[in-house]
């Protein structure tokens, strides 16, 4: 069974941290939410704050198919501020394992730890420069894929985004049911 961590700091963005997990879920992928904060409640962009599984000092991210990273701001500032966090990413990436982000998160969170350099990748509109210093390639689509990288633009892309984390982790038949289940 696939397994994923979506991380959660203060200033998230609530839909594209949720979705993901939802849809996962859907899909039989085991989620775990993870603060970076020192407490279980984080509370996001919009003001929701929800309790996660666990914190960032209690997991083991070399199990894990899959590290998700919500945008928002401060949310994506406060990711990327997260050392510990940081060196989870960079060494995901190096395996091979799937690293994903959406909104300002590819720019703000992804691109300084150098896992873009490279890459196609997009993210939230005015950040495309971001990308370009770090050696990305900007796509003005919703959702990106480039080998174990896959990005979004924010909000409204929540759901085709968590379809193309299923996909990844499950393959395409698992994401169409999942894509058909929310009358997508």
């Amino acid at each position: 069974m696939a397994k994923a961590y979506i991380f959660l700091a203060d200033g998230f963005e609530e839909i594209e941290a949720i979705t993901p997990v939802d849809l996962m879920r859907r899909a039989g992928i085991t989620v775990t939410t993870v603060s970076i904060t020192p407490l279980k409640e984080v509370t996001g962009a919009n003001g929701v704050t929800v309790v996660a599984d666990t914190m960032i000092t209690d997991i083991d991210p070399t199990d894990a198919d899959l590290l998700v990273c919500p945008g928002g701001m401060p949310g994506a500032a406060n990711l990327a501020a997260c050392t510990e966090l940081s060196e989870m990413l960079r060494k995901q990436h190096s395996t091979g394992r799937y690293v994903a982000a959406i909104c300002a998160a590819p720019a703000v969170t992804l691109a300084p730890l150098g896992i873009l350099s490279g890459k196609k990748a997009t993210c939230y509109p005015g950040l495309e420069k971001t990308l370009a210093q770090a050696g990305a390639t900007h796509i003005s689509e919703r959702v990106v894929r480039d080998g174990n990288v896959i990005t979004s633009n924010g909000p409204s892309s929540a759901i085709p985004f968590s379809i193309a984390l299923i996909e990844a982790l499950c393959g395409s038949a698992a994401a169409g049911n999942v894509a058909s289940g929310i009358l997508l």
